[in-house]
């Protein structure tokens, strides 16, 4: 019999081992039991495989000359957005997604300016929103101009809506009506998946790579809900002095330690409680500290989460869980 592979997350159908990938309880199905389960009950199956695997499919892409699409998250944008590159030299264009959680004021031409100032290896970049169906037309036109074969990967880090994407074009623009397995928690693709959009159009979905510094990996399922933003972000602004201090909820928290009075503002999800204190209160300080030397308009990034705008040049400390990673970057806003 020849194999089939779950038209959900990729992986090949198995009826043997419940508790092995691809289980389903009949061969005739088209999907596996845990994306059966996702799609229905809304329950998640935590899956484990390493990066190594994912890299592997990705280094697979390399070898092709296919167009490729690197979908990024605009809240969470990885540390070095061109580190792709090392893996997949392809012609490739940069879906910078999610921009109906970015406040309406952003304008797209400033975001897409952010990234021409690099040497920017993409062959585009575009801003849209899978959800909102926002540039999705234009996104299409983007990638006849520029496939080179039928067959178009689309990569990303977890979570970022490669699936989310591929399933509003197969919506918008095709007669398929299967859909992708789509989960709030990562890794929920295995393995490579193919779409045909259309005779001349052939989308192939690939696993998100798992990056480790992720606070998403070591929270809990409710927590994931409540940092992942539903709705467009409202901006948080406080005017600080040295020697106050601000909490995000139960995940982090910014001192103050040096400088003249400046300005934080907070692009996180709505649903987190941020409150200024004293840091003379020690909320959070069993939390591991990083202190960061900030320049004139410069973002603070914790991985996962947002980050936050600090205007003037100052020192701060921020404490946060060990294993999450943050970094400082030129303010994308």
């Amino acid at each position: 019999m020849e194999d089939k592979y779950c038209e959900g997350c990729g992986v090949k159908l198995q009826d043997e081992n419940i508790l092995g990938e691809g289980y389903t309880t009949s061969l005739d199905k088209s999907l596996c039991q845990r994306c059966f389960r996702i799609k229905n009950y809304g329950e998640y199956q935590v899956v484990t495989k390493s990066n190594d695997e994912y890299l592997e499919i990705l280094k697979s892409v390399g070898k092709t000359k296919d167009l490729v699409l690197y979908i990024a998250d605009l809240l969470n944008l990885e540390e070095d957005i061109n580190k792709i590159r090392d893996i997949i030299p392809n012609k490739m264009i940069l879906v910078l997604n999610k921009k109906d959680v970015l406040p309406k004021s952003i304008k797209e031409e400033k975001l897409i300016k952010y990234f021409e100032k690099y040497d920017n290896p993409f062959s585009k970049v575009i801003v849209i929103s899978s959800e909102k169906n926002y540039n999705i037309d234009y996104l299409l036109k983007q990638i006849k101009l520029y496939q080179t074969t039928n067959n178009v990967y689309v990569v990303g880090h977890t979570n970022a809506g490669k699936s989310t994407l591929i399933n509003k074009l197969l919506r918008n623009y095709s007669t398929d009506t299967r859909e992708l397995t789509i989960s709030p928690l990562p890794s929920t693709t295995l393995n490579t998946v193919k779409i045909e959009i259309n005779e001349y159009l052939t989308l192939i979905d690939t696993p998100g790579l798992v990056d480790s510094g992720s606070i998403v990996n070591y929270i809990s399922e409710d927590d994931f809900k409540r940092i992942s933003p539903r709705k467009e972000i409202k901006p948080k602004t406080f005017q600080l002095k040295k020697g106050q201090s601000i909490i995000v909820d139960k995940f982090f928290r910014i001192d103050y330690v040096e400088g003249e009075k400046n300005s934080f503002t907070f692009y996180v999800s709505n649903d987190l409680k941020i409150r200024r204190i004293s840091n003379k209160h020690d909320t959070l300080k069993d939390l591991q500290k990083r202190t960061y030397e900030m320049g004139y308009d410069e973002d603070l990034c914790v991985n996962g989460l947002g980050f936050v705008k600090i205007v003037n040049k100052g020192t701060v400390d921020i404490y946060l869980d060990s294993r999450v990673s943050t970094y400082k970057r030129d303010s994308l806003i």
